[in-house]
């Protein structure tokens, strides 16, 4: 089974929020962080699909480190091609794929609702959606150093992943990863 973190940086929190970047990262127990995925998406095809922007969110932004708003505006592209890239980097392989999100409605929930957008499946069975911060809260803390630029897709992808592995790692679980 591959597993597979996922982050979104979005314009809002309900499920309908518009998608500005997604970041994945492929990784496993053993080998930790084996394969990344990022891309940035023109916030306009959002829009055009009727996705929304939150005023509260976009005000979130604003307070935002510069390194973090700076990681949304570099070479952007259709909410359609990000999807189609999407897809082809987590079927490669043609392996079952497990999909952490950080909260079991957001994340996953969002790109769910993208690919809907374009009557596409989700390319992932809905039973191998996995919350990270359902794990997270429900075994005991670890601390754990931060690495990269807090709200880029791809660097809380990372993080969360690496910390997903330590927490199962020190907690001796079987059958999550």
């Amino acid at each position: 089974m591959k597993n597979i973190m996922l982050d979104l940086e979005t314009m809002g929190t309900s499920v309908n929020s518009a998608i500005v970047s997604i970041g994945a990262v492929e990784f496993s127990e053993g080998l930790g962080i084996t394969d990344r995925f990022y891309v940035n998406i023109d916030l306009q095809s959002c829009m055009d699909k009727g996705m929304e922007i939150n005023a509260k969110t976009l005000m979130w932004w604003m307070k935002q480190s510069d390194e973090a708003r700076k990681s949304l505006t570099g070479d952007t592209i259709p909410l359609r091609d990000a999807l189609k890239s999407f897809r082809e980097w987590v079927v490669k392989g043609n392996e079952n794929v497990q999909i952490w999100g950080n909260g079991s409605d957001f994340d996953n929930a969002m790109i769910s609702n993208a690919y809907s957008k374009f009557n596409a499946t989700q390319p992932w069975n809905y039973w191998d959606n996995r919350c990270y911060r359902t794990l997270v809260y429900s075994l005991p803390k670890l601390e754990f150093k931060r690495d990269g630029t807090h709200h880029n897709a791809l660097d809380d992808a990372e993080y969360q992943a690496k910390h997903l592995i330590a927490l199962v790692t020190a907690n001796k679980l079987t059958h999550v990863l």
